[in-house]
C-alpha cells in the first residue's frame, strides 16, 4: 500500500511539471493583445518580450505622426521605451497622446478675483421676527379677544390703543 501511495505521488508530481512547463513555455511565445487608443484605437498582437519603442513605432506609422510627438500612457503614467509589454496586463487600453506644448493662459492671473475685490461689502440686515400664521396666529387672536379680555364699561378700545 506505502508503495503505491509512492507510486501515486510522483505520478501525479509529474503529470503537474508536465503541464506547468508546457504552460509557461507555451505562455512566453502566445501573444499578448493590446489597444492602443489614439486618434481611433488599435488592437495589436504583441509577444510580452515587447519593447514599449516597438510598439510606438508601430503607432507612428498607422497615425503618420513623428515618433518624437508620440507618447504613451498606462493607467496614467507615462511608459518608458525600454520597457517590455510583459509589465502591462492582456487586454490593456495604452493611450497614446501626441506631445502638450506650454503656451500662454488666457487672462491674466493677477486680475483673478476682481470683480470680488470691488464689490462693496453690505452689513448684514437685522432678523425682523417672522409673523405668525395658521393656527398660532387664530390661538393669538383668541387669546387677546376672548381669554385675556376684561370687561369695561363704556366705549371698546383698539387693539393699537395705548390708553389704560
Amino acid at each position: 500500500c506505502e508503495q503505491w501511495k509512492q507510486w501515486y505521488q510522483r505520478r501525479v508530481r509529474g503529470v503537474l511539471n508536465y503541464y506547468t512547463n508546457y504552460y509557461y513555455k507555451s505562455n512566453l511565445s502566445l501573444a499578448m493583445q493590446i489597444f492602443v487608443q489614439g486618434t481611433s484605437t488599435h488592437a495589436m498582437s504583441v509577444a510580452p518580450e515587447t519593447k514599449v519603442e516597438e510598439i510606438r513605432k508601430r503607432i507612428c506609422t498607422l497615425e503618420q505622426i513623428a515618433i518624437d510627438d508620440l507618447y504613451f500612457h498606462y493607467a496614467g503614467v507615462p511608459l518608458e521605451d525600454d520597457i517590455t509589454i510583459m509589465s502591462i496586463p492582456d487586454l490593456s487600453t495604452i493611450v497614446a497622446s501626441g506631445k502638450l506644448l506650454g503656451g500662454k493662459v488666457h487672462g491674466s492671473l493677477a486680475r483673478a478675483g476682481k470683480v470680488k475685490g470691488q464689490t462693496p461689502k453690505v452689513a448684514a440686515m437685522e432678523d425682523k421676527k417672522k409673523k405668525k400664521t395658521g393656527r398660532c396666529k387664530r390661538r393669538i387672536q383668541y387669546n387677546r379677544r376672548f381669554s385675556t379680555a376684561v370687561s369695561a364699561f363704556g366705549r371698546k378700545k383698539g387693539p393699537n390703543s395705548n390708553s389704560d
